[in-house]
């Protein structure tokens, strides 16, 4: 029940990227493109996004899954060095490349060879982040 669910929660999810133009890379980096030819509509999808989230995280308190377990905690608030690194990688490759791990595998079907060229770098930029990470912990700690 759990995969059968997860599977049509994950169709949902790629479905509303596909409508919405998340997948479109032109898109993405006109509504990136805030001090250039900026296109305002990616940020409706956002709102419709973020709003209704809002309001099933805040129900979910008082809740327990329906197919068992519990919802995961809030992650720590706490801003330090890995998160703003994270975040700017993340930003700069949605930026230059106009894509972002949900859109990329929404349109695996039909993204072509740049899309699958960025699959590849995904994925060897994730298996290359714990080396990274923990020569970044290194350094830190020679200080």
């Amino acid at each position: 029940m759990r995969s059968i669910l997860g599977f049509i929660a994950g169709g949902l999810f790629g479905a509303g990227l596909v409508i919405s133009g998340m997948t479109d890379t032109i898109k993405v980096q006109g509504w990136l493109d805030v001090f250039g030819a900026w296109d305002p509509t990616l940020a409706f999808v956002m709102g419709g996004a973020i709003i209704p989230m809002a309001i099933a995280w805040h129900l979910s308190k008082r809740r327990t899954p329906l197919v068992g377990g519990e919802f995961p905690t809030p992650a720590n608030p706490k801003i330090g060095r890995n998160l703003v690194l994270g975040s700017v990688m993340f930003g700069m490759g949605w930026g230059l490349v106009g894509l972002c791990p949900g859109p990329t595998i929404a349109s695996i079907g039909f993204g072509g060879w740049a899309n699958s060229l960025f699959i590849l770098a995904m994925i060897a930029g994730m298996a290359l982040a714990p080396m990274v990470r923990q020569r970044l912990d290194l350094s830190s700690d020679t200080r």
